[in-house]
């Protein structure tokens, strides 16, 4: 693509022009420059990107500049100033008047968040579709983008821009010259943007403000590394090149929060011709092995990895744990509230999983600091895209919220939060025995039973999904030693009467095939199938999944002689 002689303007300076799409709390949108976004926050509901992935990396970019502008928290002393005071709309607008150059989007020597001098061999740019990821599963049916990105806003193209060295693509990308790693005139594939690693979780506050200070974590908080002096954001660290990160420079980043948080995963440059940008430059930046970052990327949570600590030969490997697209925000319950309080410290062993360290702190203030700790709710945002053909496209980005009452957070009453979790458990199980019975009942029919199990589950978990958040809001503290039991009596009961309900529906449209019936093989031999003996395997099947519904002196069922884990297409595992 040819440059275009076009004169440029001047300047598109990012802390006076607007460009950060924002919902006020009366309900009106707008575009901010980044002073107005901090000036206003206490005015602001909450960022709006173009995706939901682009407000989290914007969301990440803000708290980078707060976290510089004040210099921390350096302690909860200095944060509960913060919100008691506000945010000093004043110190932020200094510290970006005074880095202002540094923000400018077409700056000619230090352009924000680009390398100024970035080439190919043959000087060439692509569109700017490259950076564009508001068609998720890769498909023009649902886009206003039908025919490609030919030009954006500047203010687009800095949201993009942002967006790009979060959660870019992997693939084959431009080999920019001055790149060690160019082969060919090309780079190969280095994995996806930093946050594309995460299953992002922040917490989330009424006002833009809330949301800010809720996830502004201390300087002094355990179990984040950090260099306090040398973590600094991207545009207060010397312009990048072509070349990325080598040696030990690479080893020891990122040194802190602000520096993270700003990531330079992708070398860019944007081309314009005075009025819009109509071009882009993208190449690989500096890479960001995932693997044991625990202790220093705070919004995601983690998992060990058996396979690669078997691959590495290493005692432990830790791997950001991501947001399965098919799955709601409360069944992953488990790896918010619970993590590291399963007693495995007390064996000296490394936790299964690593709750996202925004969640510690977010329970820091609210046993040490100056939030209520009682019967409120926080509101916990989930943001992760999902790459499909070796991370090369985006297929879905993942956006859910849950609100858990903050009790669950305290590991000091870990009892109550494992009762949350067991409760996802049992409208597991209960799903698990719903997709059964569907299963059998086509067998019963003469047809595979695995469209008609996936199309139950979805069903059953579909109609829990409002019950179980409503049970969940409803959990508080209580000095009565037999609350948790009652309340996950409480839960099993509806979600049995739930799931019952489904299954009547089921065995009620299924055809004369099904009830006529027919023999099916399973490992003990033939068995007559049909729909009044489906009906009893998920009665009884869901009676052992739900035996807090028994009476007192109730023994849960056996299933009828010849089934149990022998039943036709019987799973022992819980499945999507």
């Amino acid at each position: 693509m040819p440059n275009d002689a076009t004169p440029a303007p001047a300047a598109f300076d990012l802390t006076a022009r607007p460009w950060v799409p924002v919902l006020r709390t009366d309900g009106t949108e707008a575009e901010l420059s980044l002073t107005e976004v901090f000036a206003q926050a206490a005015d602001l509901r909450r960022l709006v990107g173009d995706v939901p992935t682009q407000e989290f990396a914007l969301l990440r970019l803000l708290l980078a500049v707060l976290h510089d502008a004040v210099d921390g928290p350096a302690d909860l002393d200095d944060w509960e100033e913060l919100w008691e005071g506000g945010i000093p709309a004043d110190t932020v607008a200094d510290y970006l008047h005074k880095h202002r150059e540094r923000f400018d989007l077409l700056h000619p020597l230090t352009p924000f968040l680009q390398v100024a001098d970035l080439r190919t061999g043959r000087d060439e740019y692509s569109s700017p579709d490259p950076i564009v990821a508001d068609v998720p599963n890769n498909a023009r049916f649902f886009t206003m983008r039908a025919l490609g990105t030919e030009s954006l806003t500047f203010a687009e193209a800095a949201r993009w821009l942002v967006h790009a060295h979060a959660y870019d693509t992997s693939g084959i990308k431009s080999g920019a010259v001055g790149d060690p790693r160019l082969k060919g005139g090309k780079v190969y594939p280095q994995g996806v943007g930093w946050a594309g690693n995460l299953g992002g979780v922040y917490i989330e506050g009424d006002t833009l403000q809330e949301t800010l200070l809720f996830n502004l974590v201390s300087f002094d908080t355990g179990k984040l590394h950090r260099r306090p002096h040398l973590d600094r954001p991207a545009w207060r660290l010397a312009p990048d090149t072509a070349e990325p990160l080598t040696g030990a420079e690479a080893v020891a980043r990122p040194h802190g929060l602000r520096d993270l948080y700003t990531w330079q995963a992708r070398r860019l440059r944007l081309h314009h011709d005075g009025t819009s940008v109509n071009g882009v430059l993208l190449a690989y930046g500096n890479p960001l092995t995932p693997r044991n970052l625990h202790q220093r990327e705070p919004m995601t949570a983690w998992r060990r990895s058996p396979a690669q600590e078997k691959k590495l030969k290493e005692a432990t490997v830790y791997l950001p744990r991501d947001h399965d697209p098919s799955r709601a925000a409360w069944r992953g319950l488990g790896a918010l509230v619970t993590g590291e309080t399963r007693g495995r410290e007390q064996r000296n062993e490394a936790a299964k999983d690593v709750v996202p360290r925004i969640i510690d702190w977010f329970a820091r203030l609210t046993v040490e600091g100056p939030l209520d700790d009682g019967n409120s709710l926080v509101r916990v945002r989930l943001v992760g895209a999902a790459y499909g053909t070796q991370q090369s496209v985006i297929d879905e980005i993942v956006d859910d919220a849950v609100a858990i009452p903050v009790v669950l957070l305290h590991k000091r009453d870990g009892l109550l939060g494992r009762t949350a979790v067991a409760a996802v458990e049992d409208a597991e199980n209960a799903v698990t025995v719903l997709g059964d019975l569907a299963t059998d009942l086509a067998r019963a029919a003469g047809r595979s039973g695995d469209l008609s199990r996936s199309t139950a589950r979805d069903r059953g978990f579909a109609a829990l999904d409002g019950p179980f958040r409503t049970w969940l809001r409803g959990l508080e503290p209580s000095d009565d030693p037999d609350y948790p039991t009652e309340q996950r009596r409480r839960w099993q009961l509806q979600v049995r009467g739930i799931v019952s309900e489904i299954g009547d529906d089921l065995v009620r449209a299924t055809g004369d095939a099904a009830w006529q019936g027919r023999v099916v093989h399973t490992s003990k031999g033939d068995l007559w199938l049909n729909t009044a003996r489906a009906d009893l395997l998920f009665r009884v099947g869901l009676r052992k999944a739900l035996t807090m519904t028994l009476p007192e002196d109730a023994v849960a069922p056996e299933p009828p002689s010849g089934t149990g884990d022998d039943a036709p297409n019987r799973t022992t595992e819980t499945q999507r």
